[in-house]
Parts: structure tokens; C-alpha cells; sequence
């Protein structure tokens, strides 16, 4: 899976999963089944988002999913979106649906999160299915937090008993991986830290990790003075920096200073190609347990 002795494959592994999900609808097909289908709503031009979600439709292609793609301009009121999001509670034919962050500051992302079935919340941010995390019980997870933990588990990367330090505490990444990671898993077991903007001796703390997760928002921020020998380091980070030598105007930064710090670690997830791919794949397996109803009876 690794395309250098120390990468993280993150494209194959997401690979891997679109195949074993793409079977299982072709068996489903094959049985009469209904087949899953995922939509999207859009609001605004973001380029992030726009990349993000053109990701998630090719994906649906590619396994077989049906596929809605809701577009507004960022001027639509939170009335609007909530009733746009209500309308798709109510659609029997779709399994699962997001809100694609961020939105426009005169929405309340919190009111659209929470006004989600949690039946229907493959992005996995609802109040109800974050309860369920935290308390053990089956959930849908958060798709880039729980994408991170089954990258490091096709990677063959030891967790447990490992010491793991999360920077950053965001709803999306930082806090529910940092949960995750200190489950009582065969995919987890690890002793965690999670440290933010008012952790005191950073430096110090994350020196002191076997696995560091940077997901901060900051490119460049993690260097190598802060990394061990030996570490595994997985970068969440995806910022778009000016870069007038490259076509589309921009490169993908993540949170890792990834020239100072690869030669250090002993696994190292690359920025794009590494955690990205498996947030859409996690979703792509949301969706199916959605349709099979398997944290939630239908």
C-alpha cells in the first residue's frame, strides 16, 4: 500500500474501500435491494468545498451509488437551507445526506447540523450519533476522525499502548479522533493528549508522542524540533496557499512541515493523498450502513 517505505497510502486505502463497498452494492443490486444514495447540499462557491464535493459525486459514480447534488448562492436564509434539509429527512429514497461546511456566517451551522435525522448523518456530526461515540454504543462516525483510525489500521500501525497527542480540538477532527483513538479497540487502546491554543510547552508535549495527529488548520505548523524519531504522523491539514507555479494558482499545505519532518518519522501520511481520500470513503460507508440500517432500523 505504501508508495515509499515510510508513506502512508491514503488513496490506496480509500481505493481499497470503494471496492469492498462497490461489491456489496452490486450484491445488493443483484438481490433487489435498494441501492444507497447519498446527496449534498452546497451553498456558496468555496473552493474547498466545491473540489470536496465533486469528489464525493465521482465517488458515488464509482461505487455505484445514486447521487444529489443541491446547489445554492451564499445568500440563501437559514430558513431556506432549513427547510431544504427537512425536505431530504422526509425523501424515503435518500439514505443519508450533508450539509458541506462551512456555510455563510448569517447560517447557523449548529441549528443545520442538529436539524439532521441522525438516521440520515453520514457526516457523522449530530449531537446523537457524537452521544453514541463517547458512550460506546454503534454510531455513525465522524467521517474523518473514524477514516484516520482505519488508515493507521490497514497501515498496520500499532496503537495500542501507544501515546498518541491530537492537536487541534475541533467537533469535526481533533476531539472525536482523540475519543476514538483512546477506545478500548483493537484499532485504538492508545493513551491520548489533546492539545490547543492554550496547551503550555507544545513543543514539549508533542515531542513526546508515538503518533502525532496535527489537525490545527495551520500550515506548516508541526516542524521537526517537535517530532521524535519514529513517530507516526498523520496530517489532517489541507490549506490552499498562493503558488503562482502551479496551474489552478494554489498548492495543498497540510499541518506537518512534511520536508523537515519525513525523514524523522517512521510512517507519515502525505498532503494531498493521505487522509482526504479516506474522509470521502468513510462517508461511502456511512451511507451504506445508512440504507442497511444498521445502526438505526429503518
Amino acid at each position: 500500500m505504501d508508495t515509499a517505505p515510510h508513506l502512508i497510502d491514503g488513496k490506496q486505502a480509500a481505493e481499497d474501500i470503494k471496492v469492498e463497498i462497490a461489491a456489496e452494492v452490486a450484491a445488493r443490486q443483484a438481490a433487489g435491494q435498494k441501492v444507497p444514495h447519498l446527496a449534498a447540499i452546497l451553498v456558496g462557491h468555496d473552493g474547498g468545498s466545491e473540489t470536496y464535493v465533486r469528489n464525493k459525486v465521482l465517488a458515488c459514480e464509482r461505487v455505484g451509488f445514486g447521487s444529489t447534488l443541491l446547489r445554492f448562492e451564499d445568500d440563501i436564509s437559514e430558513a431556506e437551507l432549513l427547510a431544504q434539509v427537512a425536505a431530504l429527512n422526509e425523501d424515503a429514497d435518500i439514505d443519508g445526506f450533508i450539509v458541506q461546511l462551512p456555510l455563510p456566517k448569517h447560517i447557523d451551522a449548529e441549528k443545520v447540523i442538529e436539524a439532521i435525522r441522525p438516521e440520515k448523518d453520514v457526516d457523522g456530526f449530530h449531537p446523537t450519533n457524537l452521544g453514541r461515540m463517547v458512550a460506546g454504543l454503534p454510531a455513525l462516525l465522524p467521517a474523518t476522525p473514524s477514516g484516520i483510525v482505519e488508515l493507521m489500521a490497514r497501515a498496520g500501525i500499532k496503537t495500542s499502548g501507544q501515546h498518541a497527542v491530537v492537536i487541534g480540538r475541533s467537533n469535526i477532527v481533533g476531539t472525536p479522533v482523540s475519543i476514538l483513538l483512546a477506545k478500548n479497540l483493537e484499532t485504538a487502546n492508545c493513551t491520548v493528549t489533546l492539545c490547543h491554543s492554550r496547551t503550555q510547552n507544545l513543543p514539549e508535549i508533542v515531542r513526546q508522542a508515538d503518533i502525532i495527529v496535527a489537525a490545527i488548520g495551520r500550515p506548516e505548523f508541526v516542524t521537526a524540533d517537535m517530532v521524535k524519531p519514529g513517530a507516526v504522523v498523520i496530517d489532517v491539514g489541507t490549506t490552499r496557499v498562493t503558488d503562482a507555479n502551479k496551474k489552478s494558482g494554489f498548492s495543498l499545505k497540510g499541518d506537518v512541515n512534511f520536508a523537515e519532518v519525513a525523514p524523522l518519522a517512521s510512517r507519515i501520511t502525505p498532503v494531498p493523498g493521505g487522509v482526504g481520500p479516506m474522509t470521502i470513503a468513510m462517508l461511502l460507508l456511512n451511507t451504506l450502513r445508512a440504507a442497511k440500517g444498521e445502526i438505526y432500523s429503518k
